[in-house]
């Protein structure tokens, strides 16, 4: 068996010097039918290594559940990583960030009031118990000493960026060991002086997460690393988009310098990102610095290898800079060409407030509008429902997490908003049900914040009043109940949409091929394709697709569409590449 140590300078493989070369790909925001193609496409790009996290509240939307099948199946992702000839870097967490939902927290346990997040608190560590007692055997099982890829796995993560609770990290590590794992363990922080102190602990390898200026970088890694090897465990070849500001880019040519100076210098490297991929369904995290401002569906990240798995422009301008360093093989990815340009009638549809008795959950009565934690709702939508009068005239919200549709007896009067600071609403001067149909745009990810509460945050007042009968449930849209498109009526796909809506058409293609949903002259919703929910869409931009990954497109395609605001039209348009833009410039 194959054995990987760390040693005075270098990483040893089977007792010889040995760089890492690494790319961050996660298997939960890929189709796994295409791991496969997304791993080779990294090897063909000069990589030795496959990065994942893994996203605790993925594989445990509940207590008591531990799901690794289909997409969850990260045994299945590692494996066909060594059916490649590659190693895997696996960083369990139990914190991730990642612009994920909860940075990978479960809401279910931080809704607990009396929960340490992120410390060495005895409900926290009970519950990580639990989670490495599931996760750990498959990696176990898979490390390179047992014939299997995974050389190194990481412990919390920038952590010096949240606290200092070295208990809590050596409790991570006892419990990481005693789950069987024998390879080398690591921490990662920025390049920072105090985060690098505070994340790091004793016997552990630190690595440094950086985009530029490698010599400076490397030299504070190796004040707190005086011996071993230097490694960037992320480098920054790209960002993240949020809804409402523009597409990030980072100049491949720039990146590519950025990449031989650090690899000139001696350092193992894992790229952050080699391959984005999607925030499929309802996954996506958001950032709180001064504006809650959530991630955007598309996670392409601007990284080598598209979100569609297109070879891009930085893709080659990497390699050629890789081949200056360690071998690159002569094949490259496959020329993708572009997808099936069409439109799509949706040629029925319903007002959802007619279908909320399918589409939503079992209500439940409340003396005060809770929170959707207190009531248990984890993602999503929540719909808050009561009555008011006719002098009640205003609505006034304490806080709504994050973005309110107001109806009244069924017809929309408003929306309430985080990002923009609107939690007043003037309300027609008459009685009525109010529905207020609250959307969790993404947990927080990074920083004080994560674990916070969604939903309605009291108190709701109008100009007269506390309301506080309230009746909540969640809105069922993943999956989306059968029984809701059935009951959508035939309706001219020429004609506006005004939303609140659901929609639903059909198609014909080529089963397998990709596609890009254009969202141009749409307002705000979600899309599902064959009964899975891509994602959500927003004219607030910058995306202005929605990718369609080939496995889910079959000869004959079904289409439904949750339309919030409003849209020119019922039909859905294809074109032929992704528009992520606009750019920054």
């Amino acid at each position: 068996m194959s054995t990987f140590e760390i040693g005075e300078r270098d990483f040893l493989l089977d007792g010889r010097p040995h760089r890492v070369v690494s790319g961050a790909l996660h298997y939960f925001r890929v189709h796994p039918d295409l791991w496969a193609d997304r791993i080779r496409s990294a090897r063909l790009l000069g990589l030795n290594t496959i990065e994942t996290y893994v996203a605790w509240n993925f594989h445990a939307p509940r207590r008591g559940e531990f799901d690794l099948t289909g997409p969850r199946d990260l045994g299945r992702f590692l494996d066909l990583v060594a059916a490649e000839g590659m190693h895997a870097i696996v960083r369990p967490g139990p914190y991730i960030c990642a612009e994920w939902d909860n940075g990978g927290l479960p809401a279910w346990l931080l809704a607990d009031p009396s929960i340490g997040v992120r410390r060495h608190e005895p409900g926290f560590m009970a519950a990580i118990g639990e989670y490495l007692d599931a996760v750990l055997p498959v990696v176990a099982a898979r490390q390179v000493d047992r014939g299997g890829p995974v050389v190194a796995v990481q412990v919390e993560n920038e952590y010096g960026a949240y606290g200092d609770d070295k208990g809590y990290l050596q409790a991570l590590v006892d419990l990481t060991r005693a789950g069987g794992i024998t390879v080398p363990l690591f921490t990662c922080d920025q390049a920072d002086d105090a985060m690098l102190e505070r994340g790091g602990l004793p016997g552990l390898l630190r690595t440094a997460t950086f985009g530029s200026r490698a010599a400076e970088r490397l030299a504070i890694l190796r004040r707190h690393q005086p011996t071993g090897p230097l490694m960037c465990m992320e480098f920054w070849n790209g960002w993240f988009d949020s809804w409402g500001l523009p597409h990030h880019v980072a100049p491949a040519e720039a990146n590519a310098q950025d990449l031989d100076d650090l690899l000139a210098a001696g350092a193992s490297v894992n790229l952050y990102m080699v391959h984005g991929g999607t925030n499929l369904g309802l996954t996506n995290g958001a950032n709180h610095k001064g504006t809650y401002l959530p991630i955007t569906t598309s996670y392409d990240y601007d990284a080598p290898i598209a979100e569609h798995g297109a070879a891009t422009a930085k893709y080659h301008a990497m390699r050629a800079v890789l081949a200056r360093h360690v071998p690159v093989p002569d094949e490259l990815p496959d020329t993708l060409p572009p997808a099936p340009v069409r439109a799509v009638a949706l040629t029925h549809r319903a007002p959802l407030a007619a279908l909320l008795d399918v589409v939503a959950g079992v209500p439940r009565a409340w003396d005060h509008v809770p929170t959707a934690d207190e009531a248990g709702h984890w993602n999503g939508f929540v719909v808050y429902r009561t009555r008011v009068r006719a002098d009640d005239r205003v609505l006034v919200v304490g806080e709504v997490r994050d973005r309110a549709v107001v109806l009244l007896d069924g017809e929309p009067v408003g929306v309430l908003s985080r990002t923009a600071h609107e939690h007043v609403l003037p309300l027609p001067a008459r009685a009525g049900e109010l529905t207020v149909l609250v959307e969790d745009q993404g947990r927080v990810n990074y920083g004080p914040r994560i674990g916070e509460p969604k939903g309605l945050v009291g108190p709701v007042r109008t100009a007269v009043r506390e309301l506080t009968a309230w009746t909540t449930s969640a809105l069922l849209v993943d999956p989306l109940p059968a029984a809701a498109t059935d009951r959508l009526a035939p309706v001219p796909a020429d004609e506006p949409v005004a939303g609140p809506a659901l929609l639903a058409g059909a198609f014909d293609a080529e089963p397998g091929v990709d596609h890009f949903w254009s969202t141009d002259g749409w307002g705000k919703g979600l899309v599902w394709v064959n009964g899975t929910l891509l994602g959500r869409y927003w004219s607030a931009m910058p995306t202005r697709t929605l990718y369609v990954p080939g496995p889910l497109v079959r000869e004959r395609n079904e289409v439904v569409v949750l339309e919030l605001g409003g849209a020119v039209d019922a039909v859905v348009r294809c074109v032929a590449e992704p528009v992520l833009g606009p750019v920054d410039v």
